[in-house]
């Protein structure tokens, strides 16, 4: 799960009630690399907005009880009770989240090179989707475990993918989101960022660390547990980037993984005791 979040993060009182909680649309402008954009505090809860991407802000809700008895949604509605408008941010939010990936093709045609260089193109369909199943397939397993043991020892929130409505165009929109969080993140995060690293003078060795520990720090909304996982699939990944030289197979791992997760969670959640839910 990547960087494009609808996030919507809630702590639960100990009298039942919740803190924090609601979802901003998508007129709140600001940019997706920007701190904490604020605090307040009221009660016995602390209230600070973290900007995610350019229509949505975040909220996390602080409390005395562990991470586990906060949610972070990812997906959730940007216009609730009005579908059309609703589908309309959603697909505005997705296509915006891709202009970093016109930005990388821009810096590489400057350079007499193309996204062909790191390996995104239609050139190799077949053993890209392959690879990346086989890498989803692996990943997607160990990743359920750990995150379920991570929020089990409260050191993870309770990650709810997806809480948009039932309307018609929910599952196409979770896919969509799901592949522009795979393109966006292999191709900057591995394939240019590795390219630009190396050409700076960086050893490989240390342009893995700087690769692998921003996966995981933008996945702190998560926890502990988030920054780790995705910290090591970081290392795996820029591993398997450097032995087939291509972000392809990562893109469709990636772009599995998430379609796992958010189109998992919408068919189970509340039908299975093992899966958590807000």
């Amino acid at each position: 799960m990547g960087m494009r979040r609808d996030f919507r993060t809630e702590g639960r009182c100990a009298g039942g009630g919740r803190a924090g909680g609601r979802n901003f649309s998508a007129g709140a402008a600001h940019t997706a690399d920007s701190p904490v954009r604020g605090a307040a505090r009221s009660g016995a809860f602390a209230r600070c907005e973290r900007s995610v991407r350019p229509d949505q802000l975040c909220r996390i809700g602080h409390q005395t009880g562990g991470l586990k008895d906060q949610a972070a949604t990812l997906n959730a509605s940007a216009a609730p009770g009005r579908p059309w408008l609703d589908l309309a941010w959603q697909l505005f939010g997705i296509a915006s989240a891709l202009v970093p990936i016109a930005l990388v093709a821009h810096f590489l045609l400057r350079e007499g090179e193309s996204l062909r260089t790191i390996g995104f193109d239609r050139t190799r369909p077949w053993p890209d989707l392959g690879r990346g199943a086989g890498v989803a397939a692996v990943i997607g397993s160990t990743g359920i475990a750990f995150y379920l043991a991570a929020r089990g020892l409260g050191f993870n929130l309770t990650v709810v993918p997806e809480a948009l409505p039932d309307v018609w165009w929910k599952y196409p929109v979770l896919i969509l989101s799901a592949m522009q969080n795979a393109i966006l993140e292999e191709v900057i995060v591995v394939g240019y960022l590795l390219r630009r690293l190396g050409q700076l003078g960086w050893t490989p060795g240390t342009a893995l660390v700087a690769s692998s520990v921003l996966r995981g720090s933008y996945h702190l909304y998560q926890g502990i547990g988030g920054f780790i996982g995705n910290m090591v699939m970081g290392v795996v990944f820029v591993y398997l980037y450097r032995r087939w030289g291509r972000v392809g197979p990562l893109v469709v791992a990636h772009s599995l993984l998430d379609i796992g997760a958010f189109v998992g969670y919408a068919l189970l959640a509340g039908k299975v005791g093992w899966l958590p839910t807000a």
